[in-house]
């Protein structure tokens, strides 16, 4: 994900949701609510911008990139619940929000093509009038939506529909979430504490992530062997999160104490965390 094409989604939704505000009574100051109390699902904003966000399963934040992906997945903004800025700031940017499976059609000004979108952001592109009519009624060319070249990475292409039969309009239509849509699932939690890290490993699947809490009140940081990823500095309090997409090994160590060290197994490799005896929650 291009993360400041992320940055640039988010800061073109704070125009939209200050107008939107307007009409659904979201500018007035509300009761914060407290970083503890926020739950997976949780359509979120801070006191300052009016940006509205949906916080993952994964502990990560989704960005709407405009509007009308806001509004395949919400009617209002009544659920929108209030953080204080710098609880906002704790929590990393995941990635867009893509449109509600099966809700509408886009296309881009580049393509001629129009798709229809599968769950996960997958787009199946329409083959014919004849298709479009069956999936969405005659009025089908009123449920197209022209969407940003930039935002099309946002998006995979999948096969094409040949028949009305290949798509089946409902698999994530109703009751069902952006964590589902994306497949977002819990991270395993990894801590630092006053006498180090209180595991040395995890174990998870693929695309899940580890969240490390650094619970000690000096700084530390989690610092890749390969010098690939890491935390930056972490505070007392401070976290961060890591989604590891792909199966292997991957080994790190404390920057502020290079013999705290741990490692993390990802996928066909839990198992081997697991056999410790010592892995994170």
């Amino acid at each position: 994900m291009n993360t400041a094409m992320v940055k640039r989604s988010a800061i073109a939704l704070i125009a939209l949701f200050m107008a939107c505000g307007a009409l659904f009574g979201v500018h007035y100051a509300q009761a914060l609510t407290s970083y503890s109390d926020l739950d997976a699902g949780d359509l979120i904003r801070g006191e300052t911008f009016t940006a509205v966000y949906y916080l993952g399963a994964d502990g990560l934040r989704y960005v709407f990139p405009n509007d009308k992906t806001y509004f395949t997945w919400y009617s209002n903004f009544n659920d929108v619940r209030w953080i204080s800025d710098s609880d906002l700031a704790r929590i990393q940017i995941g990635g867009n929000v893509t449109y509600k499976p099966g809700v509408k059609m886009i296309k881009i000004n580049s393509d001629p093509k129009t798709y229809a979108i599968a769950d996960g952001g997958v787009l199946r592109h329409v083959a014919s009038e004849t298709i479009a009519i069956d999936l969405y009624g005659s009025a089908w060319n009123k449920m197209i939506d022209d969407v940003p070249d930039g935002f099309f990475s946002n998006y995979s292409i999948g096969s094409a529909l040949n028949n009305a039969e290949d798509f089946v309009i409902g698999v994530c239509y109703e009751g069902c979430t952006i964590n589902d849509d994306k497949g977002l699932i819990a991270p395993a939690e990894f801590r630092i504490t006053s006498t180090g890290f209180q595991v040395d490993c995890a174990g998870i699947e693929v695309g899940q992530g580890v969240r490390f809490t650094n619970n000690d009140t000096e700084k530390h940081s989690i610092t890749a062997d390969n010098l690939r990823w890491g935390s930056g500095t972490m505070e007392a309090g401070g976290s961060y999160i890591k989604t590891f997409s792909e199966d292997g090994i991957y080994s790190f160590y404390d920057g502020y104490d290079s013999s705290n060290s741990g490692a993390i197994y990802v996928g066909t490799y839990k198992d081997q965390c697991d056999a410790h005896g010592y892995g994170a929650e």
